[in-house]
């Protein structure tokens, strides 16, 4: 999962704390890679579709780790998984730069997605961060829906 959501590779270890501290707290990862694997390649988009799609993978559906990969990790990956960065990040979104922001709380997270997942629209209302019809524990972690 790390090595589909880092573009960046010096995020990776970021990336895997924020897996870490979700696990440890018994959050979904709700990681948007795993919502399409075995359907289609991961593209940066993910919809609702996606994110309800009964799998054993998609971490939007099951908590923990999927039964296997979802793809062929780095040797970089995985040494970011045995040694996340020292972080209590909860939250990531992509930044539509490569880059992603971290976040430790909800509300912050929240004010992220707006700023670069929703600033292009500037007619769209305010959003709670949730997606209409969707109810989940937790809201995405990286904002992508």
């Amino acid at each position: 999962m790390i090595e589909k959501e880092a573009i960046d590779p010096s995020e990776r270890p970021l990336i895997a704390a924020v897996f870490h501290n979700r696990l440890k707290m018994g959050m979904r990862l709700q990681s948007d890679p795993t919502a399409v694997y075995g359907v289609r390649a991961f593209a940066g988009n993910v919809s609702k579709q996606d994110i309800m799609r009964k799998s054993s993978y998609n971490t939007y559906r099951i908590k923990g780790l999927p039964p296997g990969p979802i793809g062929n990790p780095s040797s970089a990956a995985i040494e970011a998984v045995l040694n996340p960065a020292p972080a209590d990040y909860l939250y990531f979104v992509a930044k539509k730069n490569g880059n992603h922001h971290f976040s430790t709380t909800l509300e912050e997270h929240n004010q992220a997605v707006n700023r670069y997942l929703k600033s292009s629209s500037k007619s769209a209302p305010p959003t709670s961060g949730k997606t209409a019809g969707y109810a989940n524990d937790y809201p995405s972690i990286t904002g992508r829906r």
